[in-house]
């Protein structure tokens, strides 16, 4: 399988700190990979690069063969890298629908499609984005992500602090975008396992390294093994 993004020798920072030491990362048309680490080991700024948000030292990043490092954010979008930040950034003075809209490309990703993965939103399609509980909120971040039809959707940490019953509603929704519509995905996730139960493959970084890659599978089977790399503690 033709790799769909590739991350070669990627060595970036911010400012002149260098947080990624030379990392290679591959994914395939179709797969999804979870990308596991402890807090501080490079997790979001790995994300944060492959958008263009960072200073890059020295790597290259190509989606489907097309280098993007020489691409601004916008441009990057524009080529199909969709992308879900921690903080989510919808326009939070915009309606739902309105923050759907602003960000569209035609494809086969759109309104009607949104509301029929997430309900909710079309309840609430007159509402300010600031009117919008937490999980409301990351249903159209990851909404308004997908209007723009991306070969690649980027996930930084979409489950955190929401309650336990919109935690389940978003894996189901992320397991069907990646199952059912063959979406490509990066997912970054503190709870390792929920992350591993929806994607195929895994990473995983310490001190902007990659220390570790598996099938998914093989870290879900291996409780002991998850755990020394991601330095639980068992009691």
């Amino acid at each position: 399988m033709p790799d769909l993004l590739k991350v070669s020798g990627l060595v970036a920072g911010y400012g002149g700190a260098k947080v990624l030491a030379g990392i290679d990362v591959t994914l395939g048309q179709g797969q999804a990979l979870a990308l596991l680490g402890r807090n501080g080991t490079g997790k979001t700024t790995l994300i944060n690069t492959i958008v263009g948000h960072t200073r890059r030292f020295a790597g290259s990043i190509t989606l489907n063969g097309k280098e993007l490092t020489t691409l601004g954010p916008d441009q990057r979008a524009l080529a199909g890298i969709g992308w879900v930040p921690q903080e989510r950034n919808i326009f939070k003075s915009l309606t739902v629908e309105e923050n759907l809209t602003a960000v569209a490309v035609p494809g086969p990703w759109t309104v009607p499609r949104i509301y029929q993965m997430f309900p909710r939103l079309q309840e609430r399609k007159a509402n300010l984005g600031n009117q919008l509980s937490g999980g409301e909120q990351q249903m159209l971040a990851i909404g308004r992500a997908l209007m723009l039809n991306p070969q690649v959707l980027l996930l930084d940490e979409p489950l955190e602090g929401l309650a336990p019953i919109i935690v389940q509603e978003l894996l189901a929704v992320l397991q069907q975008i990646i199952r059912d519509e063959g979406m490509s995905v990066i997912l970054v996730e503190q709870n390792a396992r929920k992350a591993l139960g929806i994607t195929h493959d895994a990473i995983v970084l310490e001190r902007g390294s990659v220390v570790h890659a598996a099938p998914a599978r093989t870290l879900l089977d291996d409780p002991a093994l998850l755990d020394g790399l991601l330095g639980v503690a068992r009691h």
